[in-house]
């Protein structure tokens, strides 16, 4: 008998559960408690579609969160196979940025989550880590930024991302943040 969970997954399958996961993403947002059928129905399948994927509203809620985390930090590599290294640190900030206010909107259902499933399972940061040292140290070895930034240090140094308000016009003020450090950043680098 063959494992299923090793098993290639259908490729109308993997759509039926990014359909899910990017509806989810939406709703939940909006609202929490919104009810998992109306997720379901947006997403376009039928409810054994839906909770064959996700059998509990805490398994989708950390799910989307894994998720976005995996396509913010996948996009690092992406991002340096099509830019140069430091316009690829800036564009995968502004991703980032995104990410933050998405989780933001996120944050209401992240917490009933973790808090039903005690906070066992809830995701860590590590992917975005490892694309963050990925994107310093391609900037560290081109010279365009200071030697000797570690991820430690960009993340603590891109903090302020999460105190803005992703209900306002969060982008602007995002934006000069994410510009100011990214100046810091180039400051004393070899290539200056």
């Amino acid at each position: 008998m063959q494992d299923r969970s090793h098993a290639p997954v259908r490729s109308d399958a993997q759509r039926n559960r990014e359909r899910i996961l990017d509806v989810a993403l939406v709703e939940l947002t909006r609202s929490p408690d919104v009810p998992l059928s109306t997720i379901a129905k947006k997403a376009g399948v039928g409810q054994g579609t839906f909770y064959r994927n996700f059998p509990d509203r805490e398994s989708l809620v950390l799910e989307i969160f894994r998720h976005e985390i995996q396509q913010v930090a996948d996009s690092a590599a992406q991002l340096l196979a099509a830019l140069p290294p430091d316009r690829a640190l800036r564009e995968w900030m502004d991703r980032l940025a995104r990410f933050a206010m998405a989780k933001a909107g996120l944050a209401d259902a992240i917490r009933q989550a973790a808090g039903a499933s005690g906070g066992a399972a809830k995701p860590g940061y590590e992917p975005i880590t490892s694309a963050a040292a990925l994107l310093l140290r391609a900037n560290e070895e081109s010279g365009t930024l200071r030697p000797g930034v570690t991820a430690d240090d960009f993340l603590l140094a891109i903090a302020g991302l999460w105190q803005i308000d992703p209900c306002g016009d969060w982008q602007p003020r995002a934006t000069r943040l994410l510009d100011l450090i990214m100046d810091g950043l180039r400051a004393g680098s070899p290539g200056r």
